[in-house]
């Protein structure tokens, strides 16, 4: 059997740098084939991460929103057109299934707008899918890249780049609210999976989104070391400000405790608002209220032009080619992690 990898797993190895200051990094990238990123960062189509604001602010800070399928198409197409209003030249994106009306909802959501269809589903590598992109390249008119997920393997991505992709989206199972591996057995872990379907995805040019397993800001480098052009963001986004959801309270004053809802899309809770109760695969929770996305994007990527640094890579390209990775031990992830902690505080952080 293949042994694989995930973020915890492996470090990257420094390496001789020139750079004298991490601001001196360019992390412009490809989210598809035809559309660049100032940062290589995106939020997650989930009903408790991108609507309408979160989209905007992505967008101010140089990455992109998707916004998620779990409103009705022309409440979204609203919020493309209210988009395109505030940002005329900014970049966003829109997912959409693979069943019902899908074509139709793609053609209006394209005229809104949208430079990016996302097939949004679990398992990407499907018949459901394969014709789902065949119409939409022969029967949606405007000019719009499709990116398609989630996958994580080399044949699938191979697959899909062939079927017509202009953008992967891998990861399947690692989601921070994902049951998908504890109840199906399926899914590989995201260094081993992002390897493995960019080898297929070079030799087409289709940029590969990372989707899955990040909790700080060493996993977003360790995703695009692996080969990642962009990582998808999604816990870590719950609970700020422009994400949807009201902010609840909990505890007396002056003691509350501020927090908004987080779920997956497969989770009871998302699919009993949709009127669906079959194949959960996933959770609900309540996370602490975090402020503004800013704080959150400006913390990554402050990372990630340091771990740029590190190697001596003054841009994306660079970072992947000079950067190693070694596997680490147990205790060597134990050494990684700040020793006066206690465990207590490290798992607040």
């Amino acid at each position: 059997m293949k042994k694989c990898y995930t973020y915890d797993d492996v470090q990257i190895v420094p390496g001789y740098s020139d750079i004298e200051h991490r601001e001196q990094c360019n992390t412009i990238t490809r989210v598809t084939k035809n559309v660049h990123l100032e940062i290589p960062l995106v939020s997650s189509p989930m009903d408790t991460v991108t609507g309408f604001h979160m989209a905007v602010e992505m967008d101010k800070l140089g990455g992109m929103g998707f916004l998620h399928r779990f409103k009705s198409p022309e409440d979204t197409a609203y919020d493309i057109e209210m988009f395109r209003h505030q940002r005329p030249m900014g970049t966003i994106g829109a997912s959409i299934g693979v069943t019902g009306d899908y074509v139709n909802i793609a053609q209006m959501y394209v005229d809104n707008g949208a430079q990016i269809i996302l097939l949004d589903v679990a398992h990407g590598h499907h018949k459901l899918v394969k014709e789902a992109m065949r119409r939409l390249k022969n029967e949606v008119k405007g000019t719009f890249d499709i990116l398609v997920g989630n996958i994580a393997t080399e044949e699938a991505a191979r697959d899909l780049c062939e079927w017509g992709a202009d953008g992967l989206r891998i990861g399947i199972g690692g989601g921070s609210l994902c049951s998908t591996r504890i109840q199906t057995g399926v899914g590989i872990p995201m260094v081993s999976s992002i390897l493995s379907c960019v080898v297929a995805a070079d030799d087409y040019d289709v940029p590969c989104m990372a989707d899955g397993g990040v909790r700080m800001p060493a996993d977003v480098c360790k995703g695009i070391v692996a080969g990642a052009d962009t990582v998808m963001l999604g816990s870590l986004l719950s609970g700020t400000k422009e994400s949807p959801g009201e902010i609840t309270k909990t505890g007396q004053w002056p003691n509350e405790i501020l927090q908004k809802k987080y779920r997956g899309s497969a989770s009871l809770e998302s699919k009993q608002d949709r009127g669906e109760t079959k194949n959960v695969e996933g959770y609900s929770t309540s996370v602490p209220y975090k402020g503004k996305a800013k704080r959150i994007i400006g913390d990554i990527m402050d990372g990630l032009r340091s771990s740029m640094s590190y190697v001596g890579a003054g841009n994306i390209l660079e970072y992947q080619t000079k950067s190693e990775f070694m596997s680490v031990t147990p205790n060597g992830l134990s050494e990684a992690k700040p020793h006066l902690l206690t465990n207590r505080q490290l798992s607040m952080s």
